[in-house]
């Protein structure tokens, strides 16, 4: 047994972390799903690894035995959304950390309540703006179940909905409208993205 105050690791390095296309990759992964930090993303690798793993070893049991403990392992990735109900163990080695990355409290959010960036549902998410069912969870790499998902929803007296239809009106297409003023110039009106309306007067030059 360990001792407490130092817990054992939950992540792995790449083997090669200064290859530049690997840096790379794992740049476009960060501003993709708005993760803080690499380790967040070697987290996530670490955990496919494992589920793999499983995988391949249920593949070299014999037929009766893997008959056994393979739905075990089916139900649990089904039950968070990685694979579909009929799905082999095929499926499961041909997972992404994609997939899991996917399955998120931070980017379910992103897709559901429709912020501009990861980065901004990841911050009403740590400020306690979202509720799953009747409790508040303020972690953003929370695995979300599939019955989980349906209950996802703004807590109700936060001010998050507000912010959202500002959003939402600050989107609006831009639309012209055009005017003559008092002393026989034309203007335009044109709304802004930001709800502005902006008068461009046009002088005649006959």
């Amino acid at each position: 047994m360990g001792d407490p105050k130092n817990p054992r690791r939950v992540w792995r390095k790449p083997k090669r972390p200064f290859n530049y296309e690997l840096k790379m990759e794992e740049l476009k992964t960060l501003g993709t799903f708005g993760l803080k930090t690499k380790r967040e993303l070697w987290k996530a690798h670490t955990e496919l690894s494992r589920v793999r793993k499983q995988a391949r070893s249920l593949l070299a049991l014999r037929q009766e035995v893997r008959e056994e403990k393979e739905p075990v392992l089916m139900k649990s990735l089904t039950k968070i959304g990685l694979v579909e109900e009929n799905s082999t163990l095929d499926d499961v080695l041909n997972l992404q950390v994609t997939d899991l990355l996917s399955r998120r409290l931070q980017t379910i959010v992103l897709k559901k309540f429709g912020f501009r960036t990861p980065y901004q549902a990841r911050q009403s998410v740590v400020h306690g703006h979202i509720i799953i069912g009747n409790r508040i969870v303020n972690i953003p790499s929370y695995i979300v179940t599939t019955e989980e998902e349906k209950n996802i929803r703004i807590a109700p007296e936060s001010s998050l909905k507000e912010l959202l239809s500002k959003l939402e009106s600050k989107t609006e297409p831009i639309s012209e409208d055009s005017g003559v003023t008092e002393s026989g110039e034309q203007s335009t009106v044109i709304k802004t993205e930001v709800g502005v309306e902006a008068k461009v007067e046009n002088t005649s030059t006959d």
